[in-house]
C-alpha cells in the first residue's frame, strides 16, 4: 500500500514513460463549473496522486476543489507509487500531487533524522525542495499517517492498553506472541528498527509473521497475531477489533501537503494556499481515518467521499 516510501534510487531509476502508462481513472480534462466569481477561470492543471486510498482521496478532493474554482482539471489520480509520481511531477506530466513530508525529507531529499516537529519538518522540506527542484509545498495537514502498531482489541482490553515499551515487554514475556508485518518492514530504516532502538527489544524471527497488508489487519483482528504493523490513519483500525499502540514519537512524521510545480503555483498562489488550508485544516487523524474507512470498509467511491467532504467544509 504505502508505495510513497519507495527508495530514492528507484524513484530516479524509473523513466517518465511509466507515469504515462500508469494513469488514473480519468485521462481527459474536465472543465471547471465555477460561477462568475471563479478564481481559476481559464486555468488548466493536472492533478496526480499515488495509488492507495488516502492519497487518491486527497487527490480527488483537490481535483473537485479546483474545478469548483473554475479550473479545467485533468485527473491523473491513482497514478502509481512514489517513484512514478515524483518523476511525473518533476517532468511536468502532472502539476500537483499530495505528498508526505517524511517522504520528501528522507526519500526525495536524502536526509536522515526528520525530527519530531511537523511544522519544522514541513518548513525545511519545503525550502529545500523549492530551492533544488522548483517544487512548491503548500499547506500541511494535522493528521500524521505514519507507521505504528495495533494490538488485538481483546488483548489490549485485558492488558489495559499498550504503548511501545509495554508491547516490547509483553513480547519478551510471551515468546509465543507474534507481530504481523509487511515484507519490507523489518528491514526499512523507518520500520521495525525504530521500535527496537526505542524499546531495547529485538523482535526475533520466531515472533515475526510476514503477511500482505490487508491480512495484517484481519489477522490481528482475529487474534492470530497479537500485534500488527499498521498505518495510523487507516480506516480499518476503528472498523475492526484493533487498538493502536501508543507511540511517544518513535516513528517518522508523515503529514501531508500539496506539492506544485512552482511555475504552475506562482500565477495563482494565493488561491492554491487558500484551498489547501481549507482542505487540510479539518483533517486530523480521526477525520482522515473516517474518510479512508468510507472507501476501504463501506465501499463508497473516492469520488463520492471527496464530494461529500467538500460539501461538509463548504468548498463544493
Amino acid at each position: 500500500m504505502r508505495l510513497r516510501k519507495t527508495s530514492l534510487a528507484l524513484a530516479l531509476g524509473l523513466s517518465a514513460s511509466l507515469a504515462l502508462t500508469a494513469c488514473g481513472s480519468d485521462d481527459g480534462g474536465s472543465g471547471g463549473d465555477g460561477g462568475d466569481d471563479a478564481r481559476l477561470d481559464g486555468v488548466s492543471i493536472t492533478v496526480g496522486s499515488k495509488d492507495f486510498t488516502e492519497n487518491i482521496l486527497l487527490g480527488k478532493i483537490l481535483v473537485k476543489a479546483l474545478e469548483a474554482e473554475g479550473a479545467s482539471v485533468t485527473d491523473q489520480t491513482n497514478l502509481g507509487g512514489s517513484a512514478v509520481n515524483r518523476e511525473a511531477l518533476l517532468a511536468g506530466e502532472v502539476n500537483v500531487s499530495p505528498e508526505y513530508n517524511g517522504t520528501g525529507w528522507t526519500v526525495y531529499l536524502g536526509h536522515d533524522d526528520p525530527g519530531n516537529d511537523p511544522q519544522a519538518l514541513y518548513e525545511k522540506t519545503a525550502s529545500e525542495d523549492l530551492e533544488k527542484n522548483d517544487l512548491k509545498w503548500v499547506g500541511t495537514s494535522p493528521f500524521n499517517d505514519t507507521y505504528g502498531f495495533a494490538a488485538n482489541g481483546d488483548l489490549a482490553q485485558q492488558e489495559g492498553g499498550f504503548d511501545l515499551q509495554k508491547m516490547a515487554d509483553y513480547l519478551e514475556a510471551n515468546p509465543d506472541a507474534t507481530v504481523c508485518m509487511e515484507t519490507e518492514f523489518p528491514d526499512r530504516p523507518d520500520g521495525l528498527v525504530l521500535f527496537e532502538e526505542a524499546t531495547g527489544y529485538e523482535v526475533p524471527q520466531s515472533q515475526q509473521k510476514i503477511l500482505d497488508t490487508g491480512l495484517i489487519y484481519t489477522e490481528t483482528d482475529k487474534g492470530a497475531c497479537q500485534f500488527g504493523e499498521v498505518f495510523t490513519t487507516d480506516g480499518r483500525i476503528t472498523a475492526l477489533n484493533l487498538e493502536l499502540v501508543e507511540d511517544p514519537g518513535v516513528f517518522i512524521l508523515y503529514n501531508v501537503s500539496f506539492v506544485f510545480q512552482n511555475s504552475v503555483y506562482e500565477p495563482n498562489g494565493e488561491v492554491y494556499e487558500d484551498l489547501a488550508a481549507q482542505i487540510l485544516k479539518p483533517l486530523d487523524n480521526d477525520k482522515m481515518a473516517e474518510l479512508n474507512a468510507r472507501v476501504d470498509v463501506e465501499g463508497d467511491s473516492a469520488d463520492m467521499v471527496a464530494e461529500d467532504y467538500l460539501e461538509e467544509i463548504g468548498l463544493d
